[in-house]
């Protein structure tokens, strides 16, 4: 046989034991520990305030804070803009809408707190975990 012809058996034997010899089982049940049993009681869904902004949404000071906002999502050379970034859920009262992507809200823990955003704020509340169950 070739030296060559050796590599090529070297390398088909190491292809096909490789995977069967680095598999792992986890089927030691003081390793995996049993598994949990799903009972017949019904999850009730949280009663989360609507509508809100959740975090990573932005508050603007004033509507044409939140277009210079756009403006400068978009690239432009504007004025900065006076917005904060919201870091947790916060429960709000929409005042009014202009348009898509420009509504007016007061946040609704902090009396006179008010602001634009540029969030989606749909006038329901959207399902909980797909399966079509409203907030009311």
């Amino acid at each position: 046989m070739h030296r060559s012809g050796l590599w090529g058996v070297v390398v088909v034997g190491l292809a096909l034991s490789g995977p069967a010899m680095a598999q792992v089982i986890w089927d030691m049940k003081n390793v995996t520990g049993e598994k949990a049993k799903m009972g017949g009681e019904t999850i009730k869904p949280r009663a989360d305030a609507w509508p809100r902004l959740d975090p990573g949404a932005v508050l603007c000071k004033s509507e044409d804070d939140l277009l210079r906002l756009a403006a400068s999502r978009r690239g432009e050379q504007v004025n900065p803009p006076d917005c904060l970034m919201i870091r947790a859920p916060t429960a709000v009262t929409i005042e009014r809408r202009a348009g898509l992507g420009r509504t007016q809200v007061a946040l609704t823990d902090q009396k006179g707190v008010d602001g634009w955003t540029d969030a989606w704020l749909p006038e329901r509340a959207p399902p909980i975990g797909g399966k079509g169950v409203q907030i009311k």
